[in-house]
């Protein structure tokens, strides 16, 4: 590693630093148990979680499951790469350690999916068709009210429709990757 190297890794690491002290003072001051904020959002944590809990096919968990740790992943890396570009922030988080919503990355985004891809599969519904509108809700609906009640800033060049493809991405991604594995599954 050369010298110059070594001293941009060294800045790199300086800011990374500052960074994470900052967002620790910046919960501290603003997102802390003592404001309601953490309350909502840990609720939007916890309860999606309470809910799956009695409404999974619990013939169909580990197929659900792994659909919806799909969407978890996709999604949190879409939105990770959306808050270090500075496309979008959560101003108020249950924790310090991830800058991305968690709420929304863990749970509520994902069980809303898996529930959404159970009905669809119980149903015999066009997975597509409705997984598209949930997409649209979340979108179009969900994240302006976030916006509105200050949970969540655009920035920069991001607008709804660019989320919209996010999500999209992150639906087309977790079903061909769940098929895929089925298909593996049957094969043997």
């Amino acid at each position: 590693m050369t010298p110059n190297q070594q001293e941009y890794l060294k800045k790199i690491h300086s800011i990374q630093e500052n960074l994470a002290k900052t967002w620790a003072e910046y919960w501290q001051h603003y997102s802390t148990p003592s404001s309601w904020h953490f309350w909502v959002t840990l609720g939007a944590f916890i309860l999606p979680l309470v809910i799956l809990y009695f409404l999974i096919d619990r013939k169909k968990a580990f197929h659900l499951g792994f659909y919806g740790f799909n969407v978890h992943v996709w999604f949190h890396y879409i939105d990770t790469a959306g808050v270090y570009n500075g496309l979008w922030t959560y101003p108020y988080q249950i924790n310090t350690i991830i800058p991305v919503s968690f709420s929304l990355v863990a749970s509520l985004i994902p069980v809303s999916f898996m529930l959404l891809y159970q009905w669809t599969i119980n149903h015999h519904k066009n997975y597509y068709v409705y997984a598209t509108a949930l997409c649209l809700f979340f979108a179009f609906i969900f994240k302006p009210l976030l916006t509105g009640i200050g949970f969540f800033q655009l920035r920069e060049w991001a607008t709804y429709g660019h989320l919209f493809v996010f999500y999209l991405a992150v639906i087309l991604l977790s079903k061909w990757i769940t098929n895929l594995f089925l298909y593996f599954e049957k094969q043997h």
